[in-house]
């Protein structure tokens, strides 16, 4: 018996007008086109790109993505608790230099002077807490005003110039101890050592949110604040360790920065904060707390240093590449909130 063409062909377009009877249908095929598109256009330039599959180029990108693992670890509890922190590139850059010049210019044994850089990140991030749930500032005003306070400080403490700089050679006592060094360009059986301490605090933040009363408390305050206070979750001490974690983090994330660079200075982690929270919302983190986890926020960050790399590769101009990650950002958050919005 012969085919009827003209019966399939309406029954295929019938599939289509079905696919696309409502608004909400019509928003999630136009998201799931344009994610394939996007998504093949990476593969395109990765696939392109000049040493890009190179073991070479494999170790440069663990080194580079590190500290970006760990900062969005800590913007992940952050924004689980329906917070933000924009402060974590300046609190980065001011603890890294802190632990520089106290051991380079004041002349304090390594260990002391790496303790004291990670301490001044938990003491910024508990000032951050405390402003937050105690003067009942919003946290992106808070975080936002540290941001510009630690990078004041940051510059005033080194002068401006790098730790250490031949500018400073009278007051310099020694350079950047091995310690950092290997954190920051170390290997452990070829694996990049920053990439290895990412990876740890992955697991860490994993534990922490998942088996632990800390971390369900994170939760609950993240979805519904008065509801978590009912039941008996002190939600102003959960804010401020949660501001105190991710002030730690951010001085950890200093400290492997500045062994990469084998220097450290004021400026460094400029735009973190954004990448932090891109990462995070590229891993399935609600960017209004409640719902999310450290494995997809380390997903995201991956993404986010895989495509820095492939820009990188093509030769893509340093302020071509911000304007570039700045679209992918807002990209990021719009395609998040109609994914929620429209159930894509």
């Amino acid at each position: 018996m012969a085919k009827n063409p003209s019966g399939a062909s309406t029954s295929a377009l019938g599939r289509v007008a079905t696919w696309v009877a409502t608004p909400q249908l019509r928003v999630r095929l136009v998201m799931r086109a344009v994610l394939v598109l996007v998504a093949l256009l990476f593969f395109y330039y990765a696939a392109t790109a000049p040493r890009f599959f190179s073991a070479t180029n494999a170790t440069n990108m663990g080194e580079r993505t590190a500290p970006d693992i760990i900062l969005a670890v800590g913007q992940t509890i952050v924004i689980i608790s329906a917070g933000i922190d924009l402060s974590v590139g300046a609190v980065l850059a001011f603890s890294g230099s802190l632990a520089a010049v106290a051991y380079c210019y004041w002349g304090i044994p390594v260990w002391p002077a790496m303790l004291i850089g990670v301490a001044s990140g938990a003491l910024l991030g508990l000032i951050n807490g405390l402003i937050i749930t105690k003067g009942r500032i919003p946290d992106f005003i808070a975080t936002l005003g540290m941001s510009l306070t630690a990078r004041g400080l940051g510059l005033i403490l080194t002068g401006g110039l790098p730790v250490p700089s031949h500018l400073t050679a009278v007051t310099l006592k020694a350079y950047l101890p091995n310690e950092v060094l290997w954190l920051g360009s170390g290997r452990i059986l070829g694996v990049p050592t920053g990439a290895l301490v990412g990876l740890l605090i992955v697991a860490a933040g994993w534990v922490i949110l998942k088996q632990t009363g800390f971390g369900r408390a994170v939760f609950a305050v993240g979805g519904h604040k008065e509801a978590a206070r009912v039941s008996g979750i002190n939600v102003d001490r959960t804010k401020i360790m949660v501001y105190v974690l991710m002030g730690l983090l951010a001085a950890i994330g200093g400290l492997v920065l500045s062994g990469r660079m084998n220097s450290a200075n004021a400026l460094m982690g400029d735009g973190m904060e954004l990448q932090s929270i891109a990462a995070t919302v590229i891993g399935g983190t609600n960017l209004f707390g409640g719902e999310g986890g450290v494995i997809g926020s380390l997903l995201g960050a991956l993404i986010m240093g895989i495509l820095l790399n492939v820009l990188r590769l093509h030769n893509l101009q340093d302020f071509a590449q911000k304007v570039v990650m700045g679209l992918l950002i807002i990209g990021v958050v719009l395609f998040d909130q109609l994914r929620r919005r429209y159930g894509a």
